[in-house]
């Protein structure tokens, strides 16, 4: 099975210049977890998640009113829609990340998450979660 099989097709993204403030609001109102970040073209530069708003926004005292770009993850990992569905749960696994951007032609074209796998393949699902979870563990 193939990342286009699963993968969200209708996505919200933002501009690197929206303000932070209603990049949250939009997460909250689409009750997701992440948002990417696209240039005028559409071409995804970075993405944004609820973790970057509440470690790089709140804890380091960066304004709501500052834009997208100041906070954003700029090591974005994307698949393509053909990419297979194992491969993708182990990218995820390995870069101990739990969404990816689908990413065709250089444009955004829809988002991967554990939740799509866990729907139809849980073990794909719980491996990758299981490398997240292992690697990001607290030592001691």
């Amino acid at each position: 099975m193939k990342v286009k099989d699963l993968m969200t097709k209708h996505i919200s993204v933002a501009d690197v210049n929206t303000p932070i403030k209603q990049v949250a609001k939009k997460m909250k109102d689409l009750n997701v977890g992440s948002i990417p970040v696209c240039d005028s073209t559409n071409q995804p530069v970075g993405i944004i998640t609820d973790r970057d708003i509440a470690t790089r926004c709140v804890s380091d005292g960066i304004k709501d009113s500052e834009r997208a770009q100041s906070i954003m993850s700029r090591d974005l990992v994307c698949v393509s829609p053909d990419t297979h569905i194992h491969e993708a749960s182990r990218i995820m696994g390995e870069n101990q990340i739990r969404r990816l951007p689908v990413v065709e032609n250089k444009k955004i074209v829809g988002m991967i998450s554990i939740g799509d796998l866990t729907d139809t393949h849980e073990n794909e699902a719980g491996k990758a979660l299981g490398e997240i979870s292992e690697q990001s563990r607290p030592l001691g």
